[in-house]
């Protein structure tokens, strides 16, 4: 008999898998002890960054994560002097993150390991196939925010 297999115990074990990976690829010293997550946030405020300012919620959405997880991350960030949290004249409960330029340099390393990293799970998809795969990926996304 077959075993049956579950979505979200594949999702799971993926999302462990990317974890472990990313954890591995960054445990340098050079990396100052973050996580792979951390460097992935790190990425993900540089790239977006240039496009205009980024706010916390950004990541908390991009990233599903709550929101005391990242006020805690952002906090660490700012603490090893990688980024400042800047308030808006036009809502004083906002503030802008923004990169320093020790954050920037780590981060130019951070984006190119991360876009390798992209590479490699990407490898043996077609674009077809990646396509189909992030249009069920949206679909499960939708059955949870139900």
């Amino acid at each position: 008999m077959e075993e049956k297999r579950y979505i979200g115990y594949e999702i799971k074990s993926i999302s462990h898998l990317i974890r472990r990976k990313l954890d591995t690829t960054f445990s340098s010293s050079e990396c100052d002890g973050m996580t792979g997550v951390q460097h992935a946030i790190m990425g993900y405020i540089m790239s977006h960054a240039e496009q205009g300012e980024i706010f916390q919620r950004d990541i908390e959405k991009e990233f599903s994560l709550r929101r005391s997880t990242v006020t805690v991350m952002l906090q660490s960030f700012e603490q090893k002097g990688l980024i400042l949290r800047i308030p808006v004249s036009r809502d004083a409960r906002l503030k802008k993150i923004v990169l320093t330029e020790q954050a920037k340099r780590l981060s130019e390393r951070t984006w190119r390991e991360i876009e390798q990293f992209h590479q490699r799970l990407e490898e043996n998809l077609t674009a077809d196939e990646k396509e189909q795969l992030l249009f069920l990926l949206d679909k499960i996304k939708q059955n949870l925010m139900k």
